[in-house]
């Protein structure tokens, strides 16, 4: 598996150290689902920044009960 290298402060690893410690995981799990999750945040807010401009330029909304009959499986014998 591959590795990379990051330049902490001492207080910065230490706080690092010491929340794993705490999670019962290791430093490098801590720092790898640490950047895993900023990124997916990232990705969620451009998505959610997508979606809302849609919206915008066309606002047109449907209750969940219209979304069921538009979309609802009406040949029982598939």
């Amino acid at each position: 598996m591959p590795s990379a290298t990051i330049r902490l402060t001492d207080e910065e690893l230490q706080l690092i150290k010491s929340h794993a410690k705490a999670q019962r995981r290791s430093v490098s799990d801590v720092i790898r689902l640490a950047i895993l999750d900023l990124i997916e945040d990232e990705y969620d807010l451009a998505l959610f920044k997508q979606a809302k401009e849609e919206y915008i330029s066309d606002p047109v909304t449907f209750s969940h009960d219209e979304m069921m009959h538009r979309y609802s499986d009406d040949d029982e014998s598939l």
